[in-house]
Formats: structure tokens, C-alpha cells, sequence
């Protein structure tokens, strides 16, 4: 499986940039998605930090987001990073 580098990298620099963010995903098409994840949420007095990023087929979350985008009639791939943040 090919994945862009941008697409990594996009996805990477979002969740670093701001330390709300739970998850960041990009959508590259219909069966593959690239994510990140932060382990636990961000405090100041935390000298590292750990992200999981995960390559491959989207969870039952992403796939219903995906059908409701197709229905909707809106261009796939999603251009835009889609974050979630913690409650």
C-alpha cells in the first residue's frame, strides 16, 4: 500500500501543533485512512509524548462518516484534516 508522504505529514504537524486533539485522520479514499492518535491527553509538565499513527482499512466510526460524505454528494477524498478533540 502506497500512502503519500504529504498525508503523513499533514497529519503529524496537526496534532503536534495543537494539544486538544485526540485524533486526526485523512481520508485518502474510500477503503484507506491515515491517523494519529495521542496516547493520553497533553499536560504542560510532560517532558515527551507519544503518538500512534495507524495506515489502513478505516474502523466502523470512520467507514459511517465515509457513507454519510458519499451521500451528502461531497468530494472524496476529504480534503481537510477531521480532528477529534477530548471532552
Amino acid at each position: 500500500m502506497k500512502v503519500p508522504r504529504s498525508a503523513v505529514r499533514q497529519v503529524v504537524e496537526s496534532m503536534l501543533e495543537c494539544t486538544g486533539i485526540r485524533k486526526a485522520t485523512k481520508y485518502l479514499d474510500a477503503n484507506t485512512t491515515v491517523k494519529c492518535t495521542r496516547q493520553r491527553p497533553y499536560d504542560s509538565r510532560d517532558r515527551q509524548e507519544t503518538l500512534l499513527l495507524t495506515i489502513g482499512k478505516p474502523n466502523y466510526a470512520e467507514r459511517k462518516f465515509i457513507k454519510l460524505c458519499q451521500k451528502a454528494g461531497d468530494p472524496f477524498p476529504v480534503r481537510k484534516v477531521q480532528f477529534q478533540f477530548y471532552k
